[in-house]
């Protein structure tokens, strides 16, 4: 009986492994690469890109009617808060500095709104500084407005792009012929410039036309829902770039904005009530279509870009990660992953 069983268990096993063999020969390749390529688990999944949209004139009724696609389906598929806490004064450059700085107003010092050269550079660190000390991450920043020029101290970890108002030809779509530039220059084996010689780990694009737009034509204008649109397809574009370099799936994206629709980024508004902007976060990572429920501050943005690429600044901050929408508990990054 056990021989009778023995021999019958070999000859199933060699007859599945002819029909294996044919299997193997008969399956088209595609189905072999969707195999190997199947996405790993939310705990093993490490984000190497970060992608940080900075829009102005943008709220939660801005995505009606289908007017901004691209954004829809990152709110869909990620983390979202429309409430996140801004600062005041409600200003493009001071909300921006809070944003890069992670601190409040009170703290980086910077209340006017334009770029005065005798002030000089923040002395506060700010994220790009503590994704190079805590990683040797570098970072690539495309700016639309010259009072930003303030925030747009040289390291040698960051690249500063900047096509403000203050030229004609600035546009959204100019600017992101930049970043495509940009990355064409980085992945050709020379480097950018004199600063970052391949792709940056943290990408921030500022995008404010609807602001400008919603504020100067009216925020139930054509063109303003015309310049949503705009906005938008940016947005695209900069994400089908990451698309063509295989980076979509090493790639998490956040999208904030430095005013809501109907507040203009360079009027301060009468009331004394603290702004309240989105914060939306998608991609490697992140849940989907989850509603975070903690109090965001967008001085928390740093803190969660680091927390995102697996860093972390071992020094006091006002930022901190925003925890809740992460799909695993954190994972230190390998050392000598900066590449």
């Amino acid at each position: 009986m056990h021989t009778s069983m023995g021999f019958d268990r070999g000859w199933s096993m060699w007859i599945l492994a002819v029909s294996l063999f044919f299997l193997c020969l008969i399956l088209p390749k595609q189905a072999a690469v969707a195999a190997v390529s199947a996405p790993a688990s939310a705990s093993t999944v490490q984000s190497e890109h970060v992608i940080l949209f900075v829009l102005e004139g943008f709220g939660q009724d801005s995505l009606k009617g289908g007017t901004m696609p691209t954004l829809s389906r990152l709110v869909k598929e990620g983390a979202v808060t429309w409430s996140a806490t801004a600062v005041k004064p409600a200003l493009r450059l001071p909300t921006m500095a809070s944003l890069v700085t992670g601190m409040p107003v009170e703290k980086h010092g910077i209340t006017w709104n334009t770029f005065e050269f005798s002030r000089g550079y923040p002395r506060a660190p700010s994220v790009f500084d503590y994704l190079d000390l805590s990683g040797g991450r570098d970072s690539a920043i495309f700016l639309m407005d010259e009072s930003l020029y303030q925030l747009a101290r040289p390291e040698p970890y960051t690249d500063y792009q900047m096509c403000g108002p203050l030229k004609p030809e600035c546009s959204t779509e100019r600017i992101v012929s930049y970043i495509r530039q940009y990355f064409k220059k980085a992945t050709s084996g020379h480097g950018y410039g004199h600063a970052i010689l391949s792709l940056p780990h943290f990408l921030v694009v500022h995008l404010p036309e609807a602001g400008r737009v919603g504020a100067s034509k009216g925020w139930a204008s054509k063109k303003y829902r015309e310049a949503l649109r705009t906005v938008d397809k940016a947005m695209h574009s900069v994400l089908d770039i990451y698309h063509e370099h295989a980076l979509t799936k090493r790639t998490t994206v956040f999208v904030t904005s430095l005013s809501v629709e109907g507040r203009d980024a360079n009027q301060e508004q009468a009331d004394a009530a603290i702004p309240m902007v989105p914060w939306i976060a998608s991609g490697v990572g992140i849940k989907p279509g989850y509603s975070i429920h903690q109090p965001v501050s967008i001085l928390d943005t740093g803190a969660t870009v680091m927390r995102t690429l697996g860093l972390q600044t071992h020094t006091e901050w006002e930022s901190h990660a925003v925890e809740e929408i992460f799909q695993a508990a954190f994972a230190a990054a390998p050392r000598g992953s900066s590449e």
